[in-house]
């Protein structure tokens, strides 16, 4: 069953009355359970394509459905919460709130779900100690190394069961022994059945992925199973 299916979508900008071509006509099926890298060289389009997975932007034309739902056509307050619902985001810079707790950050998204604070407790600190911080829970992001603040950031993304894991870049910012580690943690993520879909411009983080798809001028070069 596909968790992601688009159909001849595309992207423009506008300066003024003209018309800036992002994404050309982009067609693409993500199944339940794929581990999937998104590459392209900078103005490939990949990260306009990303916003639009994540339901960040909306796109100027073709159909974009998750799990069977259209949401190319929807409105802000259906995005928001199909973004709540659908999609755990990772991204490069870790967007932590710096005067909460890692406990407290991960917790967030669950305020908004309207759960009970027992509840939201119990679910926190499960998604905490399953990346290996149940230690640190307590300790505030300046308190955390970068790889640290990037478990917790994972756990934040995981708390809400979504459908989508979307990570941006997410060893942008880490050394290499400690992006291994990291990666590591997303093979373990899919393994339990989530899907996966990593933006990366690193051949060596993208080769995790079981499936790499290339973008360039705004539509896909290449699609390559390798795994």
């Amino acid at each position: 069953m596909s968790v992601i299916r688009i159909n001849q979508l595309t992207k423009s900008y506008f300066l003024g009355k003209t018309e800036l071509p992002v994404l050309k006509g982009i067609d693409m099926v993500i199944e339940k359970n794929e581990y999937v890298a998104l590459m392209g060289p900078s103005g490939s389009g990949k990260s306009t394509l990303m916003n639009i997975l994540g339901c960040l932007d909306t796109p100027t034309g073709g159909e974009y459905f998750i799990n069977g739902t259209d949401v190319s056509k929807a409105n802000e307050n259906e995005l928001a919460y199909i973004r709540n619902k659908e999609i755990g985001f990772v991204f490069q810079s870790f967007n932590l709130l710096p005067r909460l707790t890692a406990f407290e950050n991960v917790a967030l998204p669950l305020i908004y779900a309207g759960m009970s604070k027992s509840e939201r407790d119990a679910i926190a600190q499960q998604k905490i100690e399953a990346v290996g911080l149940g230690d640190r829970a307590h300790h505030k992001p300046n308190e955390l190394s970068g790889g640290q603040n990037q478990r917790v950031a994972i756990a934040r993304s995981l708390v809400n069961n979504p459908s989508i894991i979307l990570a941006d870049e997410p060893t942008g910012n880490l050394d290499t022994k400690t992006s291994l580690e990291i990666m590591n943690i997303f093979t373990e993520i899919h393994s339990r059945g989530n899907t996966v879909i990593l933006v990366t411009h690193e051949e060596d983080i993208a080769r995790h992925a079981h499936r790499i798809i290339r973008l360039r001028d705004g539509l896909i070069e290449t699609d390559t199973r390798i795994k």
